[in-house]
């Protein structure tokens, strides 16, 4: 097959999304953001109930979430009243996938110049989750409660759009599970109704390329691994 120009600008959209942890304070626009977020908002849904709600943080609302949230993750008897309302990960962690899990962030902490023993180091870039790695935005993704898996599923296809429309614009992403933990405080720093559940946060800005962990390229398995063609 003769790849065509749309084929590859696709592809390298999809290739060249990572998570980056390291962001310039370089302001991103209203108008490019209501622009993302719109064409993503074309990722297909069952019967077209489009599950996804998003909160758009900037400025000092993000200055004031970061703070709130940092203040509880540093404070080891306070963090750990906070928890996740739903399982993101595997109670059980089994082969291949905590050996995938492993080398991520063995291979991000060894970039960092983090040793096993350091947890305080490791403890502290964990955190900088918290500070959405210094990007101008932060994007807080909700559900309503009465949506059930399959608007999970459906959840996921806008994700990966509205990482691909910022990748066209010449930005980067970071989704973090991370958030999920401080639900509570999120909820209240920005005035979420009850009745919707934080899915995840995502750091949105310009990449930093002069900071070493933007360096970190992760490992995808061959398709070999993961698929089978039965005829």
């Amino acid at each position: 097959m003769i790849s065509t120009p749309l084929q590859q600008t696709v592809d390298e959209l999809i290739r060249s999304r990572r998570s980056l942890r390291a962001f310039l304070s370089t302001p991103v626009a209203d108008e490019d953001l209501r622009a993302m977020l719109e064409v993503a908002a074309r990722a297909p849904s069952g019967t077209n109930t489009q599950p996804w709600k998003v909160i758009v943080v900037k400025g000092e609302a993000l200055r004031r979430l970061s703070q709130a949230i940092l203040a509880a993750h540093h404070d080891p008897e306070v963090a750990k009243t906070h928890t996740e309302e739903y399982k993101y990960y595997p109670v059980e962690w089994r082969s291949p996938y905590i050996d995938r899990r492993r080398k991520v962030g063995w291979d991000l902490y060894a970039l960092l110049g983090l040793a096993r023993e350091n947890k305080v180091g490791m403890h502290a870039q964990h955190g900088r989750n918290y500070a959405f790695f210094d990007a101008p935005v932060g994007l807080i993704f909700t559900i309503d409660r009465v949506m059930e898996q399959g608007s999970w599923l459906d959840y996921g296809m806008f994700l990966q759009n509205v990482m691909l429309a910022a990748r066209a614009r010449g930005l980067d992403t970071c989704p973090q599970a991370a958030f999920t933990q401080y639900h509570r405080i999120i909820q209240e720093q920005l005035e979420i109704p009850e009745q919707e559940m934080i899915v995840c946060g995502m750091s949105l800005g310009y990449a930093d390329h002069s900071k070493i962990e933007n360096s970190l390229h992760t490992e995808r398995a061959g398709v070999d691994e993961f698929v089978r063609f039965v005829s």
